[in-house]
């Protein structure tokens, strides 16, 4: 969901395991685990590991020595050449798929395109490795600490969401950025274990979490982008995610360019020659385009930036001119600006505020709760 932002300096992979996982409150102590689709439509998996634990679909061990080489052979898969439905792996501490380290088990099936490969996790380890893909964890504590309790918020709200469901998140954008164990470090998992089982709530329910890289000066309401209203996802202004890398950025795009990715994304215009800024909400961005060719189109301006690329089209807050046969987009702001700005959080935690009054900021209406037992 939020943009990929490398730390600095080299991480420590370190094993955490004596991490004890949390349970719902009221209930008994068991682990919350968590399902991550990590990855999708593929043909040939490298799965290795120490002292692996391999089984098919019944749950009946595979004597195999790693590694094992999985590929989609039509309608079954194969393992070192055997066909199985399914496949499940697990090892004391991690499991490599195509180099990558992950804890917790793989689960693989067919899916619609190829492998669906799913790791099932504890939550807290879960937490611990995605600190480094979305932020990173040479960030002041507190801003560690409210990204943790922001992807602990949102892991839980779709789990039970997507109940019943292959899997609960996506290891992308689309979700939460997720990229295995390689990049734990100490400082992650302090951040994930001084928060410990902390979710924000709204109505005795675990709140929709939404977060982005750089606001660009002022949060987006939720409604502005997909047309559902949350009291506690609406606009606030934003001075502490100004003086960035990310809070400017440019792009040139021929127009030829253009209209074939639109054309890609469904939107068909023929001898376009200009895009016109429409009607801004209050917190700056634009809520539509209009295209000129041979007709004239008016576009929802998220959907442009869908159309265009998130990472070329960076947010919706963004002036247009001419330049030649080309435009030139000048924008402020990465993401689609709803909830916790990622930058904005960073700038607050080294100016003084605490991971509570962060969260209460952008999260204004939410009650931050002890929801499952922690480490």
């Amino acid at each position: 969901m939020g943009k990929i932002i490398k730390a600095l300096t080299p991480f420590f992979i370190v094993l955490f395991l004596a991490v004890i996982p949390s349970a719902p409150v009221g209930s008994a102590a068991r682990p919350e685990s968590i399902r991550v689709a990590v990855l999708k439509g593929v043909d040939l998996l490298k799965i290795d590991g120490l002292g692996i634990y391999v089984t098919d679909g019944r749950q009946e061990q595979i004597r195999i020595r790693p590694p094992l080489t999985v590929k989609r052979d039509r309608k079954r898969i194969t393992v070192n050449g055997k066909g199985v439905d399914s496949l499940t792996v697990s090892a004391p501490a991690l499991a490599t798929v195509n180099g990558k380290g992950y804890r917790g088990s793989l689960e693989i099936t067919l899916g619609e395109r190829g492998l669906l490969v799913v790791n099932e996790l504890p939550l807290e380890e879960y937490l611990v490795g995605l600190i480094n893909c979305e932020i990173s964890s040479t960030w002041p504590l507190e801003a560690i600490k409210a990204q943790a309790v922001v992807a602990r918020s949102y892991a839980l709200h779709q789990k039970e969401s997507r109940k019943g469901a292959r899997y609960h998140l996506e290891a992308t954008v689309m979700d939460q950025v997720y990229d295995g164990c390689a990049v734990e470090d100490e400082r992650a998992a302090l951040g994930v274990r001084s928060t410990a089982g902390e979710a924000l709530t709204f109505n005795g329910g675990i709140a929709l979490t939404f977060f982005h890289s750089n606001c660009g000066g002022h949060t987006e309401a939720a409604e502005q982008v997909w047309s559902t209203k949350y009291p506690y996802l609406r606009g606030v202004p934003c001075r502490y995610c100004q003086d960035v890398p990310s809070a400017s950025w440019e792009t040139t795009i021929p127009l030829a360019k253009i209209e074939s990715q639109l054309k890609g994304g469904g939107v068909t215009i023929a001898g376009l020659r200009d895009v016109l800024p429409g009607a801004r909400d209050d917190s700056g961005r634009l809520t539509v385009v209009t295209l000129k060719g041979e007709k004239e189109l008016e576009l929802p301006a998220t959907s442009f930036r869908k159309a265009l690329g998130y990472t070329v089209i960076r947010s919706t807050m963004f002036d247009i001119s001419v330049m030649g046969d080309s435009l030139r987009f000048t924008g402020n702001g990465y993401g689609h600006g709803v909830g916790l700005c990622q930058w904005g959080a960073r700038s607050r935690g080294a100016d003084g505020f605490n991971y509570r009054e962060i969260l209460e900021y952008y999260y204004p209406g939410t009650t931050l709760r002890k929801v499952t037992n922690g480490l």
